[in-house]
Formats: structure tokens, sequence, C-alpha cells
């Protein structure tokens, strides 16, 4: 599947699209449109897929993503379970240079905005304290109508850029990515996240991507940074490491349960990728929590 073209509607008074969203899980799928687009997760977690990009998200993960940058937000398995009571949601916002006014942005004291705007094209992630700031403006933004909603998402753009604490999303080089690229990685995506605690081979992913498995190995590492060995164990790891924070399973339990095959190599990797033993990061965890 290639990703979607996405269309919010937007009212004929409005020049850009807010939705404060709310859901059991989020259901767009790999997607891209031509708009800018302010994501700021206030309540779930999951994967984050934009462009050549895969991390965890959690409440108050904010990204700014670019046009025609594709993307997806993919919630944990618990969210889908039948009679789930989580909720995802998020504000968003869409908007074009045309929202903000082509004359507005050749202003000299737009230049910020203007380059802001440029970087925006591989993705930006915003965090630390001025993170939290432009969080807390966009969290108002839902709540302003007209004149004052428009003054609010400059004023939010500024934050962001004269922030320093940002980092890039996706790799260089997203633009030449094809509609053949999209689909083989969207296929990809979507077999693994559901089978990763599955004892999955590479040739299994390769046969999604019609590829052969030593030539899909080295495409699935030029497309996203990360070895498919390395992918799988990041995603098994991660699912642990939230079991570990969210239920009181034993460690054991939560090895097995997250597709290892045995003690000694769950306590290893786990221990590479969070600096801690699984116990160890359970208390730290929930210290942090009191």
């Amino acid at each position: 599947m290639k990703p979607m073209l996405e269309h919010l509607p937007r009212e004929a008074e409005e020049s850009f699209v807010v939705r404060d969203f709310n859901y059991s899980w989020y259901p767009t799928p790999w997607h891209y449109h031509p708009e800018y687009e302010i994501v700021l997760v206030t309540e779930s977690r999951g994967k984050r897929f934009i462009g050549d990009s895969i991390t965890d998200f959690d409440a108050g993960d904010l990204a700014l993503i670019g046009p025609n940058l594709p993307h997806l937000y993919r919630n944990d398995a618990e969210y889908y379970a039948e009679g789930s009571a989580l909720r995802a949601r998020s504000i968003v916002v869409h908007f074009l240079e045309d929202s903000i006014g082509n004359d507005v942005l050749r202003l000299p004291e737009a230049q910020a905005i203007r380059t802001l705007l440029e970087r925006a094209v591989n993705g930006i992630q915003f965090s630390g304290e001025s993170g939290g700031e432009i969080g807390r403006k966009l969290l108002r933004l839902p709540q302003l109508k007209g004149f004052e909603r428009w003054l609010k998402l400059m004023e939010i753009l500024h934050a962001m850029a004269e922030s320093q604490d940002y980092t890039f999303i996706s790799g260089p080089g997203l633009e030449q990515y094809n509609e053949k690229d999209h689909e083989r990685l969207q296929q990809v995506f979507e077999f693994v996240l559901s089978h990763f605690r599955e004892d999955i081979r590479l040739e299994q992913a390769a046969a999604l991507a019609n590829m052969a498995p030593a030539a899909f190995s080295r495409y699935f590492k030029y497309r996203t940074r990360k070895t498919f060995s390395g992918f799988l164990l990041e995603l098994k790891t991660g699912y642990a490491a939230k079991q570990l924070i969210h239920t009181n399973k034993n460690v054991s339990d939560i090895c097995y349960e997250s597709g290892f095959n045995n003690l000694s190599n769950f306590n290893r990797h786990f221990k590479s990728l969070y600096g801690l033993q699984p116990l160890q990061f359970r208390k730290q965890q929930l210290a942090r929590g009191e």
C-alpha cells in the first residue's frame, strides 16, 4: 500500500485546520499531504514513523512535519484490545504558507519562520523546556477562533523558530523516495508491527517487498538507518520496557511475551538499549513516577 493522500477539510472562515482528536487508537494509515502538520500527542503511546525515522512516542511528543513527508502514528497493541478504555488523543494543525500569508513571510521579521519551514522538510521534534511551552500554547489553540487563532499559530511558529530544544526527525535524501519505496516499507511495517513478538525471518519481510533477502537487508538499512534484525530487537525491547512500566508482570513473563527466546538474551539486549537491567529500569521508572 502506498502512502495515502490525506485531506483535513477546513471551514470557509478558516485559513488553516485545528483538530483535537480523541480516538480509541490512531486510525490514520501511512499518509502524506501538501500541508505542514504540527502534532502534539496529548494522550497515548506507540511507534511513530516519519520518513525514514522509527521511534517511540508518548504523551507530550511534539513534531512539525513538512509537506508531503509520509508519516504514521501506530499505537501499542493494548489499544486495539476489545473493551480497552485507553484513549489516543492529539492536537493536530494543518497549514500552508498561504495560511500565514506570502507577504507576511517576505517580511524581514519573518526570517526565522521562513527558515523553520525550510527545515521542516525532514520533520522537527521539539522537547525540553521550550517544547513544553510550545505544547501549552497548542493546548489553547482549539479554544480560539478567528484572528486570535491565527495570532496564536504565529506565536507557536515563532516559538518553534526560536527553540534550541529540537532535533531533525528524518534523514536527508528522502526526496529520492518513490511510490514503490513507500509501498514496500508500508507492507513491511504493517507486517512487523503485527507480528514482531513472533519468530519473524528476514526472508518473510523480503518476500513482502518482492526482493531477495540480501538485497532487502541492504535496502532496509539504507531507507531506515537500522538493520532489520536491529529493528526487530528494538520493537521487542521497547514493548518489554512498556510492560515493565505499565504492568506488574514478572520479568520472565515479559521476556517471553515480548518475543525473546531466553532470559539471558533478553537481559543483554535490554541493557544494551536502556543501560539498565529490566528490574533496575522498572525501579527507576517507578521512582520517577512517585
